[in-house]
Formats: C-alpha cells, sequence, structure tokens
C-alpha cells in the first residue's frame, strides 16, 4: 500500500500563529497557493488559512488584514492531519468523510507535508480521485441540483 508520504507535498509553506492576514494573503500571492498551514513555534500544525478565509472573515467582516493574526484565525479549529505512515486509503477516507480538500502530514507531531486535491489527481487512479472528488463535493450541492438527481 502507498503511504501519505508517497503522495504529500513535502516542499509545503506554512505561516506561524503571530503572521498577520497580511503576510498570509502575500505568501500566497508569492508562492501561487490558496492555503497555507498554520504553525505554533514548534513546528507543530494548528490551523490552516485559505485565500477565501481571508476574504470572507477577515476583509469581508471588516477585521484588519495587517493586525489580526493567523493564530486568531485557527482558534477553535479543529485540524486534521495525517502521520506519514498513514495508508493513502485511510487519509482519502479522512478527507472524504470531514469535506476537506487539504490535509497536512506530520511526523512526530511537525508538519513535513500537504495533500491536496492536486497530488491526488497527479498521484493517484481517476476512478479514485472522482471518487474522491464526489465524497467532498456531495454535500455542497444546492438543493435544487439534488432535487433535481432524484
Amino acid at each position: 500500500m502507498t503511504t501519505a508520504q508517497a503522495i504529500m507535498q513535502p516542499d509545503v509553506a506554512s505561516i506561524t500563529v503571530r503572521d498577520t492576514m497580511e503576510t498570509a494573503a502575500q505568501r500566497m500571492r508569492q508562492l501561487d497557493v490558496g492555503a497555507l498551514p498554520i504553525c505554533d513555534g514548534e513546528g507543530h500544525p494548528v490551523g490552516i488559512v485559505t485565500d477565501r478565509d481571508i476574504v470572507v472573515k477577515c476583509v469581508a467582516a471588516g477585521v484588519n488584514p495587517r493586525t489580526t493574526t493567523a493564530g486568531e484565525m485557527a482558534q477553535g479549529e479543529d485540524l486534521l492531519t495525517v502521520d506519514i505512515g498513514t495508508e493513502v486509503d485511510d487519509a482519502l477516507a479522512l478527507m472524504g468523510q470531514h469535506q476537506i480538500r487539504r490535509l497536512p502530514v506530520t511526523e512526530a507531531g511537525k508538519l513535513v507535508g500537504i495533500i491536496t486535491e492536486a497530488d491526488l489527481s497527479r498521484r493517484l487512479p481517476d476512478i479514485t480521485v472522482g471518487e474522491f472528488v464526489e465524497a467532498v463535493c456531495a454535500q455542497h450541492l444546492p438543493a435544487s441540483t439534488d432535487q433535481a438527481a432524484q
């Protein structure tokens, strides 16, 4: 079986709990990514911030991105992670069950990588990726689409 280590992106960029949302947005722009894991001072992941979080939870809510920290954005968040040796099927099941598109990978509790939809599409059979996308997106369909499918 394949493990998380085989499909993860090992050179994952992250931000710290003390970085501001402005810093997060600038880093996302530099790296051309839509999300960054948030780590504490010891490299343990405590959350993830997305470009959408910055827009919806910060800017649109009238919160100042220059003073709001990643740690503040991560408060109350239950971050799911997997160990580097976790079987891919188990990681996919976790992502599907919780409808998440990004899954931090840890070793001894420290961030060592991340599994994203893009990683899955590059490294897994199409049928597996299709089933994953269906599981993650299933409950995000508008009610009218659900009714039309019946």
